[in-house]
């Protein structure tokens, strides 16, 4: 085509500038005109439907570090539909042997305590030093549309672009703190694509946020100035479980009040049992603006990783959530098979009215509901 714009066929001849429609050249070689960007398998045609992939192809996909293909094996493990669920299953059981190489982090807190805001400062000094870092940043589901923003990967701009870098924002369903067995294998996967720094970001709603203790090696907690007296900070039992105290956002008028902070957290660390054996938790304060204090905050994980290897206490708590993580599954599955019975589907429905009319106690109707799954 004629490097000219040109007016479309359909457009009457002497309109003049009446049909401002013209016809350009379109671009060649690059996606979407973008430069150092090439087309590739991932452009289709309008109509070509997509290649699907065997469990061979995700496995090698994944373990060659493809990350078209990591994207792709995440959605099958996410999916709730039968034959991709055992799938998924199949994919796992192939690159369980490649996994475990890497230092899990939980990052929680409060919503507005700078959470993703951290992980990119963290992940682009780690990414900077040669680390491959994957970020499983969960989403909170809304309850009455059951859709997420998924946002998170929007936010971390800097990270994105970072080449070593890999971001999966994932929709909570509600679990609680969002974490799933779906989000722990979707850590294995980005394990076997050879990530040797995970960082699972949670949604930050207060106590239940613990669910992420269940299957992370490092659980730092990130707090804000200002939360409160020392009894107030000690109620709080997701202190119980951190490793690590940090109080964000210790830039300009602020510092001052982050360093008091510190030492009231130091404080109330001092009267809460470690949440590791042989590991001191401790109070840190950092700029996810400045980048003030965030390569200390990641010397204290390096440290916690070899004293705890060391002394057997990693590898110890690896085991025990491997196994926290098999019975969770089981519960999972004992409930999904409870409300997928015909029995139970079929005097749920009366049950609940008997229930909700007060013709009938919970304690009964759980009875008759056992004996509709067990008969």
């Amino acid at each position: 085509m004629n490097k000219e714009k040109q007016r479309p066929e359909w457009v009457p001849k002497q309109t003049d500038d009446v049909f401002a429609t013209y016809v350009v050249e379109g671009v060649e070689g690059g996606h979407d005109g973008m430069p150092g960007q090439s087309v590739g398998d991932s452009v289709r045609a309008a109509g070509v439907p997509r290649r699907r992939f065997g469990v061979d192809d995700y496995v090698q996909g994944v373990l060659s570090g493809n990350r078209t293909i990591l994207a792709r094996a995440i959605t099958l493990i996410e999916s709730n539909a039968p034959a991709h669920m055992e799938a998924a299953q199949e994919v796992l059981k192939h690159l369980l042997p490649y996994t475990g190489k890497s230092v899990r982090v939980g990052i929680t807190g409060v919503p507005g305590a700078g959470k993703s805001t951290f992980i990119e400062a963290l992940g682009s000094i780690l990414c900077d030093r040669g680390r491959k870092v994957a970020v499983l940043a969960v989403d909170p589901s809304s309850t009455v549309t059951r859709g997420s923003i998924l946002g998170d990967k929007t936010r971390m701009e800097v990270l994105s672009r970072k080449e070593n870098a890999f971001i999966r924002p994932s929709p909570s369903g509600g679990t609680l703190g969002g974490v799933t067995r779906k989000s722990r294998e979707t850590m294995l996967l980005c394990e076997a694509a050879g990530f040797d720094v995970i960082l699972v970001e949670t949604i930050g709603v207060g106590q239940s946020e613990v669910a992420v203790r269940t299957m992370v090696d490092f659980f730092l907690l990130v707090v804000l100035t200002g939360a409160g007296d020392e009894l107030q900070g000690i109620k709080k039992g997701v202190m119980e479980l951190a490793d690590a105290v940090l109080i964000n956002k210790a830039d300009g008028d602020n510092k001052i009040r982050a360093l008091a902070a510190k030492a009231d957290y130091a404080r109330i660390l001092h009267y809460l049992q470690p949440a590791t054996e042989g590991w001191k938790t401790l109070a840190y304060t950092c700029s996810s603006i400045t980048g003030e204090g965030i390569a200390e905050i990641w010397s204290a994980i390096e440290a916690f990783r070899d004293q705890t290897a060391e002394s057997g206490v990693f590898y110890a708590r690896r085991r025990s959530q491997t196994l926290d993580w098999v019975y969770a599954m089981v519960q999972e599955q004992l409930q999904a098979s409870f409300f997928n019975h015909p029995g139970v589907i079929r005097i749920k429905a009366k049950i609940e009215q008997a229930i909700v009319e007060g013709r009938l106690s919970a304690t009964l109707a759980v009875q008759e509901l056992l004996k509709a799954f067990e008969g």
